[in-house]
Formats: structure tokens, C-alpha cells, sequence
């Protein structure tokens, strides 16, 4: 399966493409950082950010799009630029009709690192050694893009089949009331 893994964010948002499936070292196909300049207004900044998202997906053909879950932050006007990014994110991959899920920094974490509070550098050494990279990709935006499409790769699919059967229970929970 193919990921495309985004770490969103309003001036820099990390993209990476990773091949591969649950349990087993994923292969990188491409990593690179969407730009936008901070002191374009926003509607360019978001239409900018689109653009070099489709460019992205356009180019790799993924099968599905992960982006990192907004949290809340100290800084509230970083969290709005993040969470505009990570919408134009989600809306890049639903446009395509490709599957999208979302990531907790957390869930990311324990999935590449077996720990939920590891930091950065500790995410970039495990992406490295787990897509076996000659070095670290950077910046840390787009190692944490990459580290969030393996995340996907490796719990997607519990997260998936988890959801379908509550939406079967449900479903069949309807019809026995009726």
C-alpha cells in the first residue's frame, strides 16, 4: 500500500510518500516540505498549499492520506494556521476519494518509536532506520510526514476494521429495534 503522510502547517507542511504494509519496513518514495510565504495573505496561502499537496498526490498516486491530528497548543494563532492546514489537508485526499485518517502526535509516536512522548529526534532516528535511509530526512516536518504515513501503514488497518464492525454493530443495533 501506498501512504501519503502530511504533518500539517501553514508555513511549512511536511509530505511524505511511503510503500509498504503492516509489521514489515515500508520503502520511502518521496519526502519534500510545502511552502508558503508567511506574509501572503491567507486565501493565497491556503490555495498555495493545495497546489503543492495535489502536486504531490498527482505525482505518487497514493492509496490513502494520514495527516497528524490538530492538539491544542499554547499558541492559539499556531493552532488555527495548523488546523486550516491540516482541512485543505484532509480535503486534498477526499477530493480524490482516497481514504483519509487522522493521527494523534501520540499515536504517531508509539507506532514508530514504541513510545508516545519520544521527541523529535528520536522520531527522525526511527524513521531512518525503519525505511532503512542512508541519512535523516529533513527538516522535522518532513520526517514527522513520513513517520505518520508509517504509522498509518502499520495501524490503518486495525483502525479501519475496528471502525467498520462499530459501524456494523450499530447498524445491526437499528435494525433490531425496528
Amino acid at each position: 500500500m501506498r501512504v501519503m503522510g502530511i504533518d500539517p502547517g501553514l508555513t511549512r507542511c511536511g509530505v511524505g510518500v511511503v510503500d509498504g504494509r503492516p509489521g514489515a519496513p515500508g520503502t520511502m518514495v518521496a519526502v519534500g516540505v510545502v511552502r508558503t510565504d508567511p506574509e501572503a495573505p491567507l486565501a493565497e496561502r491556503l490555495l498555495a498549499l493545495d497546489d503543492g499537496l495535489r502536486a504531490f498526490l498527482d505525482e505518487h498516486q497514493p492509496e490513502a492520506v494520514a495527516v497528524e491530528r490538530v492538539f491544542s497548543q499554547h499558541n492559539v494563532a499556531s493552532v488555527i494556521g495548523t488546523a486550516q492546514a491540516s482541512g485543505i489537508a484532509l480535503l486534498a485526499g477526499a477530493r480524490l476519494g482516497l481514504p483519509t485518517a487522522t493521527y494523534t502526535p501520540s499515536e504517531v509516536k508509539s507506532a514508530v518509536c514504541g513510545n508516545g512522548t519520544a521527541d523529535k529526534r528520536q522520531v527522525t532516528t526511527m524513521v531512518t532506520r525503519i525505511l532503512r535511509l542512508k541519512e535523516a530526512p529533513k527538516p522535522a516536518d518532513a520526517a514527522d510526514a513520513l513517520a505518520i504515513a508509517i504509522c498509518h501503514l502499520w495501524r490503518g488497518g486495525v483502525k479501519a476494521r475496528i471502525s467498520a464492525a462499530l459501524n456494523n454493530s450499530a447498524a445491526g443495533n437499528k435494525e433490531s429495534a425496528r
